[in-house]
């Protein structure tokens, strides 16, 4: 896995900065209550989509959380006493106090454990009524059918513990119905070849550890496509929305 510490000052620029935000921030407004109060958004990272969610809801009390230091020094700068530093599998918060908890590119980095406990978090601060919004699925977000796709397609894989059926599970765990789903794409993150070859080299594939001989192997059959340079189509996200009952 990543350093996000050592990642926090390059992270916007290196995953579609404004635009994706922008894209990730609209999709999640749109499955939020018609009313909203307060709103958590847990692994907030920089902060660059919860400054957007907290500029379209300007009568909301607005909080961000994220459990790396250099990730919530951005948001912090982005959201000056708004961000807590804090592991959103054991929230420092009360009861019912958010009307809606968000959590955009998240569960995909957690285990099984990980995600069931954050959903379970998730559940227990949301009041009755009250919505959470998670993106699902990222692995499967990229595969656009691309011929980098069809190189990467007998890559190692590892269980997606963020899989759509496995969060919808979690949630109906802790009392969550489903509420509603949506889609966005992740502008200006189309793979090209010769940057898929870096992030193989930079371990963002985690079943491909750098240096290892079958990511080289994956990464000399990348430099042998066609148009080194020119990004593939961009990615398309995915969102599912549950509700607490009232």
């Amino acid at each position: 896995m990543l350093d996000y510490d050592k990642e926090a000052d390059v992270y916007d620029a290196s995953r579609g900065g404004e635009p994706r935000a922008e894209a990730a921030a609209d999709a999640v407004l749109g499955l939020l209550p018609a009313r909203v109060g307060r709103l958590l958004d847990i692994g907030c990272g920089t902060g660059i989509v919860t400054r957007r969610l907290a500029a379209a809801l300007p009568a909301a009390r607005v909080t961000g959380v994220d459990r790396t230091q250099g990730m919530a020094r951005m948001a912090a700068a982005r959201l000056p006493g708004t961000v807590v530093l804090a592991d959103s599998r054991a929230l420092p918060f009360p009861d019912a106090a958010f009307d809606a908890v968000t959590s955009v590119w998240l569960l995909h980095l957690l285990d099984e454990d990980g995600v069931r406990a954050a959903v379970g978090e998730c559940a227990r601060v949301l009041r009755p009524g009250g919505v959470y919004v998670t993106t699902v699925d990222k692995a499967a977000s990229h595969n656009v059918g691309s011929d980098i796709d069809a190189v990467l397609a007998a890559r190692p894989r590892s269980p997606a513990r963020d899989a759509a059926d496995r969060v919808t599970r979690r949630a109906a765990e802790h009392g969550l119905l489903p509420a509603g789903q949506a889609g966005f794409p992740g502008r200006g993150q189309g793979r090209s070849p010769r940057r898929t070859i870096a992030d193989l080299r930079r371990g963002w594939f985690v079943t491909l550890p750098p240096g290892d001989p079958l990511t080289e192997r994956f990464a000399t059959r990348l430099a042998q496509l066609p148009d080194q340079d020119r990004p593939r189509p961009d990615p398309v996200f995915h969102l599912r929305a549950f509700r607490k009952p009232g």
